[in-house]
């Protein structure tokens, strides 16, 4: 049968046999190196958040995009893995140990609970954080300007002192300002001893409340009630993705509520002077970029936001027992309409 085989090949169909197959093994070479030469140029970026709430969704959302622009798009040269821990720092540990064992090009950590535990399982995979508040006190950095090691980003460090001026200029008879808060996050507690410093300064005191997850955050803001003239949140992420819990304890008890996050103000909360979380996601995007381009951790700063948006929430306002005056929603770069 060899032999057969052998000069049926020799033949005229045979030597047009060999040809076809010679061609159909060439493609498959080609495409299989293709296929290898994509597979080389193909970068993974996983990326971990703590919880899914307005702001941290934005910033997801503008690492992303701005991913896309700058030439990494996903599906074709760029594989995303995405995961939330869901308020849950020993689920956090465990989404930083697999992305560790996934070994991709870059980690991006959004939140300080998620920048702390992928802190603590990368050593050789470059990080980089997102809304962290205080990367140097959360021990993630040496310094912002040389975070040194294997890790940098982007704060979203708050600018109190002009939120405090936003809530005395509407309302500037308030003297005791309460604050919902996680002891066990490392930036809401820099944010609240910040908080609390710059209260102080003023002549004015601060009332904490204290809730360890996002179903104590309604009692905490509920402990306020008849203690403060006012209420404002800070960015911690349990109570933020429980907003709407304290805004309900201050519409009820006419306490107004302010937020250091504008998308706060969306959900019911009367004003905030804040960050567009969506362009500091864009902006973490472009260190992330940098970094798949070849760029190092070490030779990257801590970046921070500068331009800060007025949100007013009229209604939300009247809701709570207060007018806004028409120079603060003349000032306002958004002034949410949200009929209650």
């Amino acid at each position: 049968m060899a032999t057969t085989r052998f000069r049926t090949l020799n033949t005229p169909f045979g030597k047009t046999l060999r040809t076809v197959l010679g061609a159909s093994l060439l493609g498959t070479s080609l495409l299989a190196a293709s296929g290898l030469a994509q597979a080389q140029d193909m970068k993974t970026v996983a990326i971990t958040q703590i919880v899914e709430h307005p702001a941290l969704d934005a910033v997801y959302q503008g690492i992303k995009d701005e991913l896309a622009d700058e030439g990494f798009k996903e599906g074709e040269n760029l594989k995303v893995m995405h995961e939330s821990a869901q308020g849950n720092q020993a689920i956090a540990a465990q989404i930083a140990r697999k992305f560790v064992g996934d070994q991709p090009d870059v980690i991006v950590a959004i939140a300080t609970p998620s920048a702390q535990t992928v802190a603590a399982a990368a050593h050789d995979i470059p990080v980089v954080f997102s809304a962290v508040t205080d990367p140097v006190g959360a021990k993630l950095v040496k310094s912002l300007d040389k975070p040194g090691a294997n890790i940098t980003g982007v704060s979203d460090m708050l600018p109190i002192d002009k939120h405090l001026d936003m809530l005395q200029r509407v309302m500037p008879n308030a003297k005791r300002i309460g604050t919902v808060y996680n002891p066990g996050e490392a930036n809401a507690v820099s944010l609240v001893n910040l908080l609390d410093e710059r209260l102080k300064a003023r002549g004015l005191t601060l009332e904490k409340a204290a809730a360890t997850k996002t179903s104590e955050v309604l009692g905490a803001a509920r402990s306020l009630v008849g203690k403060v003239d006012a209420i404002y949140l800070t960015t911690d992420n349990t109570v933020i993705s429980a907003a709407e819990a304290v805004i309900s304890v201050g519409e009820r008890a006419d306490i107004p509520v302010f937020a250091a996050d504008t998308a706060t103000v969306e959900r019911g909360a009367v004003a905030a002077l804040g960050f567009n979380y969506y362009n500091h996601g864009r902006q973490t995007g472009k260190m992330v970029a940098r970094i798949l381009n070849g760029a190092s951790t070490a030779d990257m700063p801590v970046e921070t936001m500068d331009q800060l948006d007025l949100y007013v929430n009229p209604a939300a306002a009247k809701e709570m027992g207060i007018t806004l005056s028409d120079d603060l929603i003349k000032d306002a770069k958004e002034v949410v309409k949200n009929d209650k």
